[in-house]
């Protein structure tokens, strides 16, 4: 009996000792996940990136017409934290395989809710929606397949799926202003004692997208009546100057510098000189 639980004590021993010996070798086509804030909506894209080799794209690793992946080993697997818009087309929050037919001119988008879907097993049923978006050439070649972002703004920016010598765009668009507003409401316009940070951001939304300027005048001066900063007093002297009491402005924006270079801070210096020669002399 003791000779029979030795033996079953030798071979667990040497079966786990081959296990944690297991040689680890690197992937031909390693994972990769991207994070990107677009407007308010968060985006995340993990994928496999594969390498070109010495291979061509097209007619060697990948064929023109068929589903892919795109990418390696898996679906690739987009997700969104709120609602966008992709190329014109509305998708939900939530995850989703994120596939494609490439051609030369044109590259159909899919979004399927079969995360696991390879291709040969997906199924148009469960597209979420599917689009069309154009490829356009690189001037260097991209060895490692590659998905990133670009040309982001305040409520967009691009996915780009990026390989060889092609780079296809989809167009990310998010409704910033409907979340903002809703915000504004609540907590600066319904509330009887608002923040002075709230104030100052609802002065300054309203000022950049050019809103009822002597309302974020108000709101911006309550939000400056205490201990203002220099980056703050930037602001209402654009907003000033833009409501076009100059004097004001100029007044707003001195100050502005005398604080920011008590704090040693000469982007803020140049910024309010660049104000202060752009306003018409009187």
């Amino acid at each position: 009996m003791r000779k029979l639980v030795f033996s079953t004590l030798v071979c667990c021993w040497i079966a786990l000792t081959s296990i944690q010996a297991q040689i680890a070798t690197p992937q031909p086509s390693p994972g990769a996940s991207i994070s990107q804030r677009v407007g308010l909506v968060d985006v995340k894209v993990d994928y496999s990136r594969p390498s070109l080799r010495g291979r061509k794209l097209f007619g060697e690793v990948r064929e023109y017409g068929k589903i892919w992946r795109t990418g390696a080993n898996q679906a690739t697997k987009i997700t969104f934290s709120d609602d966008v818009t992709l190329n014109g087309s509305k998708v939900p929050a939530g995850e989703y395989a994120l596939l494609s037919i490439p051609t030369a001119k044109e590259w159909t988008i899919i979004l399927s809710k079969d995360l696991k879907t390879t291709e040969q097993s997906y199924k148009q049923e469960n597209d979420v929606v599917r689009f069309t978006a154009k490829p356009v050439s690189l001037p260097a070649k991209v060895e490692t397949f590659t998905i990133d972002f670009s040309d982001l703004t305040t409520n967009g920016g691009n996915l780009n799926i990026c390989w060889e010598n092609v780079k296809t765009s989809i167009k990310i668009e998010t409704d910033v202003d409907k979340k903002v507003m809703a915000q504004i409401k609540e907590k600066v316009i319904d509330n009887p004692t608002p923040a002075a940070g709230d104030l100052f951001a609802a002065a300054v939304y309203y000022l950049d997208n050019n809103r009822d300027l002597p309302q974020a005048l108000t709101w911006m001066n309550k939000a400056t009546e205490t201990n203002p900063q220099f980056w703050q007093l930037h602001q209402k002297a654009k907003l000033q100057a833009k409501l076009k009491d100059y004097k004001g402005a100029t007044e707003t924006a001195k100050k502005s510098i005398e604080l920011a270079k008590a704090a040693s801070n000469n982007d803020y210096v140049k910024m309010n000189e660049k104000l202060l020669a752009e306003m018409p002399k009187k």
